[in-house]
């Protein structure tokens, strides 16, 4: 409840200092991106996950284990496509939007969890996935659900 508290403080202060959203955007995403390289060595120390065999594996281990060790809630996960490397997070509740009841209209293309992209991105990476992590729906902006997209891009060589 902290971090969900001081994370709308952090948001607003970059809303302070930057003019555009792309730049807030930009800024959650990279400070997001260095948690994510830190917090991948705590979730597998205390997750005790074995190596995952495929994309779908991956994607199940983030939503089952990682969203719910760290956020308390668990999203849905479906595969977007038929190879097989695209699927989204669905969100019922997203917790980092608890205390927000919408975006001031000036502020419309802010993406205020992007801080989560991120995250998810730098896990990936240092366990050597390539991907691509975007909101693809959020309820802040009116949509029925918070929907996080994943693409892996391809196997990092190590």
């Amino acid at each position: 409840e902290l971090f969900v508290l001081t994370y709308g403080a952090l948001v607003a202060q970059l809303c302070k200092d930057y003019e555009k959203d792309e730049d807030v955007n930009t800024f959650l995403d990279r400070m997001g991106y260095g948690i994510g390289i830190r917090l991948i060595d705590d979730f597998l120390a205390r997750s005790a996950v074995k190596k995952c065999r495929s994309y779908s594996e991956t994607a199940d281990m983030i939503a089952q284990v990682a969203f719910k060790m760290y956020l308390g809630v668990t999203p849905s996960v479906s595969c977007s496509n038929t190879t097989g490397n695209e699927f989204s997070l669905i969100l019922d509740k997203n917790p980092l939007v608890d205390f927000v009841e919408e975006l001031p209209a000036e502020r419309a293309s802010l993406c205020y969890c992007n801080l989560l992209c991120g995250v998810i991105r730098g896990a990936l990476e240092m366990v050597h996935l390539a991907a691509e992590v975007t909101f693809l729906q959020d309820r802040l902006k009116g949509d029925a659900v918070t929907e996080i997209g994943i693409t892996f891009l391809r196997k990092a060589e190590d």
